[in-house]
């Protein structure tokens, strides 16, 4: 069974000025699954503030493999990329 379902990579400022990376379906419901502490364990500890970027993927296993290659980004380098995808 395939997932024909649209998936995006996002990246959130976290304070601490740290970046968190990841898939969902919809950005803005995950987005607030994270600030109610329901995201990850990672943004239970580290509150995100904003949306910096996301992007669309055709399929689950592109936005895994992007998701992977950007968290082996720096912060500096994640700034940049969120910088030439313009505001979410």
């Amino acid at each position: 069974m395939s997932d024909e379902r649209q998936w995006y990579l996002y990246l959130l400022e976290c304070t601490g000025g740290s970046i968190y990376t990841g898939i969902t379906t919809d950005v803005q419901r995950r987005f607030a699954q994270h600030q109610a502490g329901k995201g990850a364990k990672y943004t239970r500890s580290r509150k995100p503030l904003r949306i910096l970027g996301q992007i669309l993927y055709a399929s689950k296993s592109e936005a895994l493999k992007a998701e992977l290659a950007t968290k082996r980004m720096s912060s500096a380098q994640k700034i940049a990329f969120c910088a030439t995808l313009g505001q979410p």
